[in-house]
């Protein structure tokens, strides 16, 4: 089993967005140490509890900062832009941190139809386009554009010798056709939505078409996990994710709560129950436990990797939780 990771750069209460950015830098150190495969970095806009708006300018620094792990996007929310430019800024990225950069690209609008429009500059773009946006800028890092191509002559510089590879985010079978159809990695969103995930990853592998990024299909999943020590206190550090995904859920302040904070709430009965929905997102335990159900899902879903993301409230217990998760894989 292979484990990378997801960071959204997530800003607990009473800290910052420089605190936020610093534990992504410290993090992707340690999890680097501890034999991760990938440090993916998020995009997320007009929101006051994710500090990384910015995934390109993010992997710059950590790669920067590391020397082995594999840096990436998960992903660059390309219905917003043009496949030309992001071509162009991940070629950049490979030329300065050669094999060591992964494209992934989402289909996400990046917040409210507002938030869209301004990163549109108020320019009218149809989400249906995904698809052509996709060959377009596999075109562009390959330079294999077709010949009647309106674009055939523009190239996508610096001309580097290796090309990062392109991976399609996911959701539904939608999402894996899509990046079948390419030759894509496919990474299937289990920490949002894990309906669709089996039915996903089997039009992945069925559809898939060999490509200059990969010759066969390459496929992760991403799911929030807490460890710990001990069962309850597994459970505890969880409380901060659950109200999280709640207030996360409502489109209300997302910064991540802490224990005490959630333990002083009372809930409503929808909202435990919310609560209790979301926990199929999420994987609690002890790291033999954490390791079972992983093992488990990775034979559900046909995968051996799995991209990691927790979103707790204290740093520290978050590093343990990747820590004992890397020594009961054996990292």
């Amino acid at each position: 089993m292979k484990l990378s990771v997801l960071d959204q750069s997530p800003i607990s209460r009473g800290s910052s967005p420089e605190q936020a950015i610093k534990n992504t830098l410290k993090l992707a150190d340690i999890t680097e140490e501890l034999g991760y495969k990938r440090y993916w970095v998020a995009e997320h806009h007009n929101t006051n509890g994710l500090a990384s708006v910015s995934p390109e300018i993010l992997i710059a620094r950590i790669a920067s900062h590391t020397n082995t792990i594999r840096v990436g996007s998960g992903g660059v929310l390309l219905p917003q832009y043009s496949p030309f430019k992001v071509a162009e800024n991940f070629k950049m990225l490979e030329a300065m941190f050669p094999g060591r950069i992964d494209l992934g690209i989402g289909r996400s609008p990046g917040g409210s139809q507002d938030t869209r429009m301004a990163l549109l500059d108020s320019i009218n773009k149809s989400m249906s386009e995904f698809p052509r946006q996709l060959r377009d800028l596999q075109g562009f890092l390959h330079n294999t554009l077709p010949a009647d191509h309106r674009y055939r002559l523009v190239k996508a510089a610096p001309r580097t010798k290796t090309v990062p590879p392109m991976w399609v985010l996911g959701l539904s079978e939608r999402g894996a056709a899509n990046a079948a159809e390419i030759g894509a990695g496919f990474v299937f969103g289990h920490f949002i939505s894990p309906d669709k995930g089996q039915a996903a990853m089997e039009t992945y592998r069925e559809k898939f078409q060999p490509s200059p990024d990969f010759w066969q299909p390459i496929s992760a999943v991403c799911i929030f996990v807490v460890c710990a020590d001990t069962k309850e206190e597994a459970e505890e550090l969880a409380l901060s994710q659950d109200k999280w995904l709640l207030n996360v859920g409502k489109g209300s302040d997302i910064k991540v709560p802490s224990i005490e904070e959630v333990k002083k709430r009372t809930f409503r009965q929808d909202e435990l129950d919310v609560i209790r929905k979301n926990r199929n997102r999420t994987v609690i335990g002890t790291p033999e436990q954490v390791k079972q159900e992983l093992n488990r899902l990775g034979d559900h879903y046909q995968t051996d990797e799995f991209m990691i993301i927790t979103n707790i409230y204290d740093f520290d217990a978050k590093v343990h939780s990747y820590r004992l998760l890397a020594e009961a894989f054996g990292l």
